[in-house]
């Protein structure tokens, strides 16, 4: 009787000690947000819940992207105006056509060109480079060469974005579709006339912290139609 007692007892205990454990873990999930599958890291990291924090890391980036128009002047690196670019080459574009090109602007005295000749580009304002993103004609789909304009708009915001991202400033000025600026454009950086420019994006170090607008209307907002 004592030792079927005691059984009784350990099994019981190991019930317990089991009920306990599994209300443990169900707890962790819970308080972690991390689903039972969710692999953890060797620093013991939930991945869903790190993964989580970089999307709304990613989304909190766009609700406060702003126009920087004033600048420090201090110069950027190589390496991160690469990063500008790779950003800006992974926006989509019609059949994948991508029918970018890209002039990047460093050199002082076209700095300052650019800024006398187009002073709405804010080139002149202690910018450490100026982007400007051009469609190739030539990449174009055939029959359909318009479409340039919205894969560079795409390459632009990402641009815009991954600047903002970096805690760089910067400002979309537009140049096309006035044919005039295209022109003027062309003509400072010797381009060729199947390279139209789209518009002119200066970056640097933000000397000015403009206020985020909440641009959020639910008028403009429309289902199945109009």
């Amino acid at each position: 009787m004592r030792v079927e007692n005691r059984e009784k007892t350990m099994k019981t205990g190991i019930m317990k000690g089991m009920a306990w454990c599994i209300a443990s873990v169900a707890l962790c999930l819970l308080l972690t947000g991390c689903k039972k599958s969710t692999p953890c890291n060797q620093e013991g990291e939930c991945a869903e819940k790190k993964e989580c924090g970089m999307k709304k890391a990613a989304i909190t980036n766009m609700l406060t992207r702003v126009s920087v128009r004033q600048f420090t002047g201090e110069k950027i690196s190589d390496e991160q105006v690469e990063q500008l670019l790779r950003c800006a080459m992974a926006a989509p574009s019609a059949m994948n056509k991508q029918p970018w090109e890209f002039i990047v602007v460093n050199d002082e005295e076209l700095l300052g060109l650019l800024g006398e000749s187009f002073p709405y580009s804010r080139c002149s304002n202690g910018a450490a480079v100026a982007i400007i993103p051009c469609g190739n004609l030539q990449l174009a789909i055939e029959g359909a060469e318009g479409f340039w304009i919205n894969d560079l708009s795409a390459a632009t915001e990402n641009l815009l974005l991954a600047a903002h991202a970096m805690g760089l400033g910067a400002v979309w000025t537009g140049v096309h579709p006035s044919t005039e600026r295209v022109k003027q454009l062309q003509d400072i950086l010797s381009l060729p006339e199947h390279i139209v420019p789209l518009c002119i994006v200066p970056v640097g170090v933000p000397a000015e912290e403009p206020e985020v607008k909440d641009k959020w209307n639910t008028e403009r907002i429309h289902y199945n139609g109009f």
